[in-house]
């Protein structure tokens, strides 16, 4: 299968202006995203969606690939959809697995990219598939930038808020599990996504996936074996930035 990973970017995140281009060790934070991705031996091509000069400069600068988008998108899935149009147009082809790559994840690891795909590898009925991470502690499971999320006994999402769920009395057997933002869609479904319409919890968690789940669709979820950090506030820089140093010493 012809696998393409896409980043969406923007400089204009009401909570942290500029955070694509925000530098963790001298670097860009989109540049540690986009080399990371780009590392995965399963994605034919990796590009970075954005409606930002600044950002598409950048990564045209570091030899990377990247497709200039409208600016009106609410939602990184309605984005790369357009992006991917805009690239299957240029390059001729018609790629078969859209994986999205949120451009705050500098932490994401090559490997992860296979386990978000694996999945639709082995079950062609598989639409979107998303990573899921462990919640270490309290402070991150009332973290209103951490998307909580609950599943049913065959691993699909129940419900992503960024509420803490499910309930706060803690039971030794039930998880507290995060959305990691790796999210590989069948080509066909992504497009059909963006005729989907927007639905209410998807607006009130601001989640992409609430748009799937409120349509009756399913999501599946695959834990994922690596530790992660995204990045939502300026705060989180400094965390990835220590993280980062101290896996590189």
């Amino acid at each position: 299968m012809s696998i393409l990973a896409l980043i969406p970017a923007r400089m204009g995140s009401g909570r942290f202006p500029g955070k694509p281009m925000a530098p963790i060790l001298g670097k860009p934070m989109i540049g540690h995203v986009y080399e990371r991705v780009a590392k995965s031996p399963v994605v034919d091509l990796v590009a970075v969606a954005t409606c930002d000069r600044e950002i598409y400069d950048y990564i045209e600068s570091i030899g990377g690939a990247a497709v200039m988008t409208g600016s009106h998108h609410e939602r990184a899935s309605d984005r790369c959809a357009e992006a991917l149009g805009k690239l299957e147009a240029e390059l001729g082809c018609r790629y078969d697995i859209v994986v999205m790559v949120q451009g705050d994840e500098p932490m994401t690891h090559p490997d992860m990219i296979g386990e978000a795909v694996q999945p639709m590898l082995d079950n062609p009925d598989i639409l979107v598939v998303n990573l899921l991470g462990e919640i270490k502690d309290d402070a991150e499971f009332e973290d209103r930038n951490c998307i909580k999320v609950v599943c049913d006994l065959q691993m699909n999402a129940l419900y992503f808020s960024r509420e803490p769920i499910p309930t706060r009395c803690k039971v030794d057997d039930v998880p507290m599990g995060k959305q990691v933002c790796i999210i590989p869609f069948r080509r066909d479904f992504l497009l059909e996504y963006t005729r989907l319409q927007p639905t209410p919890l998807e607006v009130a968690e601001s989640v992409d996936m609430m748009r799937v789940l409120e349509h009756g669709l399913r999501v599946r979820m695959v834990p994922t074996r690596y530790e992660t950090q995204a990045v939502d506030t300026l705060a989180d820089l400094r965390k990835v930035e220590e993280m980062m140093g101290g896996l590189a010493e």
